[in-house]
């Protein structure tokens, strides 16, 4: 018998067959939102994840600025006194300024514009290689002295895809040896960049001091916690001490107060997003109510006929409740395999640019969600009208023209 009531609804639907395509288009809108953006800022979300997961819960980092955002934005510096105040700080071990600049890398006859990183080689350079995980799949890391980089893992796949270890690269005129191909950090901006000794970069640059980031490594008898508050306040009497500073402010971080604000930010996005998506799933679900409606009243007579036959109420109402749930679900895998494919393309455009790389993370929970969603709202929009269909008396329904 549910087999008959199914055809019989999906006979209905071909026979209205404009009109349902219509309604499920205002469906496909609004899941198509909800799984689009969310697998966007999901897949952002997982990508800071990784990074921070590769962060030993002894560092700390110290930004020049109020947040990460405004730190990479603003183009701010932490200056040579704010370093020597945090290595002053109680607690800490050791302190690894990081230095960074955009500049042109001639490889060859050809030439790309990328990240140059400037770092340490004294006893500093423990934080990246041991707590960092920068090591060298390929050749050896830094020695100084040498006149020497190494590259990140998507240099030598994507921005110069014939670079090879002993190659030589020109920065300004100035040349170097390719030493070594750094482990994929899992950062599409972090693979992409090139990473030399701090005198060689300040020589290629002009950075003469300060740095834009520093990372502060905790001393073993000491919690994290507490450090962080030691470096804050001897930051704050550096600050104060400098007549007329204007300077802006500066963030103490640990991976985890970094992972808890990512997290409030994104979810932040990810409720707007929902409230947004809602309001197009709540316009499709009015819009299957009103095509549901106006079936009943065109099928009144039908409905007379088939009650007058034996049909009882509940056999009205599970024939209107399948075309409206059968509108929910193609409406739904409709929102959901757009949204899959179009956050897929983004992230194949993105990832030719090595500095705007997103990966759209599509979860099966996601898809689920998706699905389940559109057919409780198509079933929830056409239980009234199946609910009215279904009192319609056999006489007063064989009568209606």
């Amino acid at each position: 018998m549910t087999n008959q009531y199914l055809k019989m609804a999906v006979k209905n639907l071909r026979a209205r067959s404009l009109r349902s395509w219509l309604t499920i288009m205002g469906l496909v809108i609004g899941i198509f939102l909800v799984v689009f953006l969310i697998s966007l800022s999901e897949g952002l979300k997982e990508s800071v994840t990784k990074e921070l997961r590769m962060m030993g819960g002894d560092l700390i980092i110290i930004i020049p600025a109020e947040d990460i955002l405004t730190s990479m934005v603003g183009g701010g510096k932490l200056t040579n006194s704010d370093l020597a105040a945090i290595e002053r700080a109680r607690g800490v071990e050791s302190v690894l300024p990081m230095s960074w600049a955009m500049e042109a890398i001639k490889h060859h006859s050809g030439v790309e514009t990328t990240f140059l990183t400037g770092v340490y080689l004294d006893h500093r350079v423990n934080i990246l290689r041991e707590d960092m995980g920068w090591t060298t799949t390929e050749g050896e890391f830094l020695k100084p002295g040498r006149r020497e980089v190494i590259i990140g893992a998507i240099v030598p796949k994507e921005i110069f895809p014939e670079i090879r270890v002993g190659d030589e690269i020109t920065i300004k005129g100035r040349r170097f040896t390719v030493s070594g191909i750094l482990r994929s950090l899992g950062s599409r901006q972090d693979d992409s960049m090139i990473i030399m000794d701090i005198n060689d970069f300040r020589s290629v640059t002009g950075q003469r001091e300060g740095a834009q980031m520093a990372m502060a490594k905790v001393s073993p008898e000491f919690e994290v916690a507490g450090v962080v508050g030691n470096i804050t306040e001897s930051l704050n009497e550096t600050r104060e001490r400098r007549a007329g500073d204007d300077s802006p402010s500066f963030s103490v971080l640990t991976s985890d107060t970094v992972s808890d604000m990512v997290d409030g930010v994104l979810g932040i996005i990810q409720t707007a997003i929902l409230a947004f998506a809602s309001i197009a799933i709540i316009v499709g679900g009015i819009g299957i109510m009103n095509t549901m409606f106006t079936s009943v009243k065109e099928r009144t007579k039908e409905i007379g006929i088939l009650k007058a036959i034996g049909a009882k109420k509940k056999h009205i109402t599970t024939i209107f409740l399948f075309e409206s749930a059968i509108i929910g679900l193609i409406g739904g895998a409709g929102g959901v395999i757009l949204g899959i494919g179009l956050s897929k393309g983004i992230e194949f455009v993105l990832s030719q640019d090595p500095y705007l790389h997103i990966q759209a993370h599509i979860s099966p929970a996601l898809v689920i969600f998706g699905l389940l969603f559109s057919i409780l709202i198509g079933s929830i929009s056409g239980y009234f009208p199946a609910r009215s269909a279904s009192k319609l008396e056999p006489v007063d329904a064989l009568r209606y023209e």
